[in-house]
């Protein structure tokens, strides 16, 4: 088992573990059928789902930057639901982005991780231009943040694990790696000798055969891990 003496680092994917972009994109993307007068209108996250799968399967090709990715993405998905195309779309989307708020939790989580001395670290699959904005919304500093424009690949690709490790410095064993995005994350990180922690917030069944050190149902988990006190529900 591994315990809090055996790390010094802490990374985090972002989007999805620190920040609610599922409640971000999801009223985005509900927002847009109203506007499109959709007479199909489905829950939010029927929406934000498509999107996401839209884009996974394009960041396995050629390296292209998030917002490029993101509107391609888009264009797609409005041309599936028949939508008026909109030039501005993916602009639009990427400035709602910077305004996504943290989880309750994350502030607290990451102050506690710091408190115990731990390294606190940002492994995204974004921009830094989007990012960049998402750390005013988190309010906490972070020793590093990594990202795919850095990396120039997409999470899964083990390539961005080990450009960051390259950039850290510190063995692979030493680091937890902490994420919600399943896919995204846990095989590759730890593919790339790291241990890791899943953000499992929707109380989904192990979707892979990888098998995370931890399962934690939100980042009051590594509250614990840190030592810090976690509050009483």
């Amino acid at each position: 088992m591994v315990t809090r003496d055996d790390i010094r680092t802490v990374t985090f994917d972002c989007y999805g573990t620190l920040i609610d972009s599922a409640g971000g994109s999801a009223a985005f993307l509900y927002d847009y059928a109203l506007r499109m007068g959709d007479p199909r209108l489905e829950p939010g996250s029927h929406y934000r789902d498509r999107v996401e799968a839209i884009q996974f399967e394009m960041i396995q090709g050629p390296y292209d930057t998030y917002t490029n990715t993101l509107k391609a993405a888009l264009k797609q998905y409005a041309a599936e639901r028949g939508y008026t195309p909109d030039p501005e779309l993916g602009e639009a989307y990427v400035r709602s982005m910077g305004s996504w708020q943290p989880f309750p939790e994350t502030r607290q989580a990451l102050r506690s991780a710091r408190s115990a001395g731990l390294r606190t670290v940002i492994i995204s699959n974004t921009d830094r231009a989007i990012v960049t904005h998402t750390l005013r919304q988190i309010d906490v500093p972070f020793d590093d943040v990594i990202t795919a424009e850095d990396c120039r690949a997409y999470k899964p690709d083990i390539a961005v694990f080990e450009q960051a490790l390259a950039r850290l410095g510190d063995p692979p064993d030493r680091i937890l790696h902490v994420a919600f995005g399943y896919k995204y994350d846990i095989g590759s990180a730890q593919q790339a000798g790291m241990h890791t922690a899943w953000v499992n917030r929707r109380g989904e069944e192990v979707p892979g055969v990888a098998k995370p050190d931890f399962t934690w149902r939100d980042l009051w988990g590594l509250v614990a891990f840190a030592g810090g006190e976690v509050p009483v529900s």
